[in-house]
């Protein structure tokens, strides 16, 4: 009985540690579910990656919070063109904080094995925005990240002309 009881009780904290060591190990991980458990969820029409998905989720959240800085680190190329992305970065926080922290719907176009367009409806303040997540780096060790080279406010404020003015319009297919 004390030999079961001893056994129970080292299983319990050989699974604890291992526990925390895996939460430690996945600082990622645990930023995800904060940013999730503290942001209205993102509706979703279309087929998107989880990974075109996820930095579609992290773009909204970005948005929403106003955080510059971290927005510009999904940017698909944040080395090469530094103030456009951080100009562009600056002008969709200004264009959109308030509407990414109300109701969203990501509409994913196309398939997404290396990237995909996305249209952003913000229902609280009726605005549409469009963009393109891709893999970067040259075989995809990159990961998902954000085309982000609009520096002009009028440009990134505003959405493609083709784009409808409801999620799903044009059955999550790019107009060819």
């Amino acid at each position: 009985m004390r030999a079961a009881r001893a056994v129970r009780v080292l299983v319990a904290a050989v699974l604890a540690a291992g526990a925390l060591s895996a939460c430690a190990a996945d600082e990622d991980g645990l930023q995800y579910a904060t940013d999730y458990s503290n942001h209205e969820p993102l509706s979703v029409v279309g087929y998107p990656t989880s990974d075109s998905l996820q930095v579609t989720q992290k773009l909204v959240w970005r948005l929403a919070d106003g955080r510059v800085d971290e927005l510009e680190s999904l940017a698909a190329d944040p080395g090469g063109a530094k103030a456009e992305v951080e100009k562009t970065a600056q002008n969709w926080i200004q264009a959109f904080r308030k509407g990414a922290g109300g109701k969203v719907t990501a509409d994913f176009y196309d398939e997404g094995s290396v990237r995909q367009f996305v249209v952003v409806y913000f229902h609280d303040t009726a605005q549409v925005k469009g963009f393109s997540v891709r893999l970067t780096g040259s075989t995809g060790e990159g990961g998902w990240r954000v085309d982000m080279r609009e520096p002009d406010p009028k440009e990134a404020a505003g959405a493609p002309e083709w784009v409808p003015k409801t999620p799903g319009g044009l059955g999550s297919k790019t107009p060819r």
